[in-house]
């Protein structure tokens, strides 16, 4: 009888291990997930108050789940209740829920009672892959490929100028011999080059000779000086070093930053205005490394160190995350600058006007180092002005003069300079 109770309990305990283990099995494949989907996710919805390995606004989170549950004893169902609910969590008394409350100084997370278990898989499935080793510089041996090559091309052109120059002085050198032969051949006597007036006496003597020089280098006096001199204040192509290093190739091109985001007074006031420190860190806060292309020039660590310089400015402890109160002036050098007596509005141009920002200051999302692009010469804006056309369109303040102007010049659509745009008080008053 004993033998048949242990039988049918070791069916029942194999069963019984059985249904567990295919439990467990199901449980574990449920929670796998999609790391692919779970980086999306996490960029949607975690990016701004955390990153994977470095503390922000909250802790970090690569292997996130690991740590808890080697660290405190904590399961994934505890992750779940967390991120659904974080406020319910501290309030039940939880005793590691309120740990990390006060230890991130009381700020609340958001909750995201919309995202599914599966969802959450994919999140944590993304915090658990292993750190990828950071992306190559580009390598320098194509950037030395150009160079070569450009330097291949310009030996060409200065060996293929010598030859040139030797054929011409070996022409010129055949041409006389062959002259002088000429000359023997047909017995003309050719002039001895002893007794006669030195050159440089019978020009002096020369008295229209003299005047027609004397105009001559006159004129080219006043032509170089008035280039000279038009010139001063003229600062095309000044390139300046700036305390810290501000790529707008970076900024407003790859990363397609609006020009008036940072430059925000451009709408509405005369100037464009330098922007503040607090603009630079409402990104980076949370960009604290850069993870774009490099080159052999500026590498990661490169732009890395700016980051922190920046950070320096403004006062911001990184490790902390929060500002120290110890910020410092950052010192720009001032690139574009106009004289003192033209007055020039920005919110006129690019508010009322709509031209763009690349009018004026060129390609500035291919700049690496900014540099003025333009000579912002009086007769460059005069050409501005005659050249484009003002757009009245949905602009009930110009339709009265429009109309009166076009029957006036006897077209549809007037310049800048048909408007008025040329008269001295408009920059000069």
């Amino acid at each position: 009888m004993r033998k048949v109770i242990h039988r049918k309990l070791s069916k029942n305990f194999l069963r019984l291990g059985l249904i567990l283990l295919l439990a467990f099995t199901s449980s574990l494949s449920a929670q796998e997930g999609d790391p692919v989907k779970g980086k999306s996710l996490f960029n949607a919805n975690c990016a701004a108050c955390h990153q994977l390995d470095k503390k922000m606004t909250g802790p970090a989170l690569r292997n996130v789940e690991t740590r808890l549950s080697d660290d405190q004893g904590l399961d994934r169902e505890w992750i779940y209740a967390w991120i659904r609910n974080s406020a319910g969590l501290i309030k039940s008394g939880d005793a590691y829920a309120n740990k990390v409350y006060n230890e991130y100084g009381g700020a609340a997370m958001t909750a995201f009672p919309q995202l599914s278990d599966e969802d959450l898989n994919n999140v944590l499935a993304y915090t658990a892959e292993e750190k990828k080793a950071p992306a190559a510089p580009a390598a320098a041996a194509g950037v030395q490929a150009v160079q070569s090559s450009g330097g291949i091309s310009n030996e060409l052109i200065l060996g293929a100028l010598a030859i040139l120059f030797i054929l011409l002085a070996a022409g010129l050198y055949l041409v006389n011999k062959t002259l002088r032969r000429f000359a023997v051949a047909q017995n003309i006597e050719l002039e001895l080059e002893t007794g006669r007036k030195p050159l440089w006496k019978a020009f002096v003597q020369n008295q229209f000779l003299m005047i027609v020089v004397a105009i001559f280098f006159l004129l080219s006096s006043a032509y170089f000086v008035y280039g000279y001199l038009s010139q001063i204040g003229v600062d095309q192509g000044y390139q300046p070093v700036q305390p810290i290093h501000f790529s707008h190739k970076i900024h407003a091109g790859d990363n397609g930053i609006d020009c008036k985001y940072c430059h925000s007074s451009a709408r509405v006031s005369k100037t464009s205005g330098i922007p503040s420190l607090n603009i630079c860190m409402n990104c980076h806060k949370s960009i604290y490394e850069y993870n774009g292309e490099t080159s052999a020039e500026y590498s990661k660590e490169f732009y890395d160190g700016e980051i922190k310089k920046l950070y320096a400015a403004a006062g911001w402890d990184d490790a902390d995350q929060k500002y120290t109160g110890d910020s410092q002036p950052v010192k720009w050098v001032r690139i574009h600058n106009l004289p003192d007596f033209a007055y020039f509005n920005h919110s006129q141009h690019v508010t009322v006007a709509g031209v763009e920002c690349q009018t004026c200051h060129g390609p500035v999302e291919e700049m690496e180092i900014m540099y003025q692009h333009a000579p912002l010469t009086m007769g460059w804006c005069i050409n501005c002005h005659r050249e484009t056309n003002v757009d009245v369109k949905d602009n009930a303040y110009y339709e009265k003069i429009h109309e009166e102007l076009s029957k006036k010049y006897g077209v549809d659509n007037l310049t800048a300079a048909q408007m008025g745009g040329l008269e001295c008080g408009k920059c000069h008053y």
